[in-house]
């Protein structure tokens, strides 16, 4: 009989302000069985709640746990350092707001092996426990919310352009130089980009269902999905057409309502019938999007709570995303200059 390989692996989890929700993420890491060897690598940015003292709890009662710094907060950093601390030649991606299923670690390396494959994700499966986060986790799960992406939507095992989280080859991602750290969002569709340009297999396994906790209230979502747009904006700027077409989506969508607020608004200082004519004009954008929220949040195969929710959750999710886009678009980041060449 064939000896089997050995299944070793680093996971490392950038933590800043999850003291809500470090705790579950790190015990589904502890559930993982079948492997030969395994550590966790908690990277503490700068919180301001209290999640380094729970993660020190966390270290104090499991030995396998490392905790690592990085005063600067961004993901990106804080996985460059995690990959580089790793001691295993696999390292297994874990968010904090992530609860992994039984046998996602064996499943996901055996899988990354079968493909030959440089990283590998499965779904983003979100999952809210109040009716707004189930309207966010629906939102999330649905084209209607982030898009077609196959780890948000689910599909059959294959090439993918990203991956959820990521079950990284180490020596692959050293290889690229690591995550871009003058990106503080987007950083995991360029390190994909980055790995298939050289050659590298990402890879789409279906068998891996992540849970996601989303966020909880309006000004979170907001915050969130500001923040996301900000970056993938940024992304756009640097690379233009390089990009999945529907990243042009929420933008579009907020150029075309801010054209209609001006037709709108010009309309009513002319006063006359070409002046309604240019009012009716600019009024249609916000008509169009406005019946396709309502229909998609009644129409969802939701309970009646969470179809009512839809109809804020899915504006704020565009309008946050298609706001700080633009922004991102139209205004470089500090450090842009280290994104040549990489």
């Amino acid at each position: 009989m064939r000896e089997q390989p050995t299944l070793r692996a680093s996971f490392v989890m950038p933590v800043l302000n999850e003291e809500d929700y470090v705790a579950a993420a790190v015990a589904s890491i502890l559930a993982q069985e079948g492997l030969d060897e395994r550590e966790i690598l908690l990277v503490l940015g700068a919180s301001t709640d209290r999640t380094d003292q729970v993660v020190a709890g966390l270290a104090a009662a499991h030995p396998e746990i490392r905790v690592l710094h990085n005063p600067r907060n961004a993901i990106s950093q804080s996985m460059n350092i995690g990959i580089t601390e790793a001691r295993y030649p696999v390292v297994i991606r874990v968010d904090a707001h992530s609860v992994l299923p039984e046998g996602y670690a064996v499943t996901a390396l055996r899988s990354l092996r079968a493909a030959g494959a440089v990283n590998l994700g499965g779904r983003m499966h979100a999952a809210g426990v109040t009716p707004y986060e189930q309207a966010v986790a629906w939102g999330y799960n649905s084209p209607g919310g982030l898009g077609g992406a196959v780890y948000h939507t689910g599909g059959d095992a294959g090439p993918a352009e990203s991956a959820y989280l990521g079950v990284f080859d180490r020596a692959a991602v050293l290889g690229i130089g690591g995550f871009d750290e003058t990106l503080s969002r987007g950083e995991d569709w360029d390190l994909n980009r980055r790995l298939i340009a050289r050659g590298g297999l990402v890879w789409f396994e279906p068998a891996l269902d992540v849970a996601y906790r989303p966020r909880s209230s309006v000004k979170a979502l907001a915050k969130q999905f500001h923040a996301s747009g900000r970056w993938r904006g940024e992304i756009i700027r640097r690379l233009g057409g390089r990009v999945p077409l529907r990243y042009f989506v929420p933008p579009t969508l907020v150029a075309g309502l801010g054209l209609g607020l001006v037709l709108v608004v010009v309309g009513a200082v002319l006063g006359s019938m070409v002046g309604t004519v240019l009012a009716g004009m600019g009024l249609l954008p916000a008509v169009v999007y406005g019946a396709w929220v309502l229909l998609t949040g009644l129409r969802a195969d939701a309970p009646r709570a969470v179809r009512w929710r839809l109809l804020g959750v899915l504006p704020t999710m565009h309008l946050s995303w298609g706001v700080g886009c633009v922004l991102g678009i139209l205004m470089p980041s500090r450090g842009h200059n280290a994104f040549a060449g990489r």
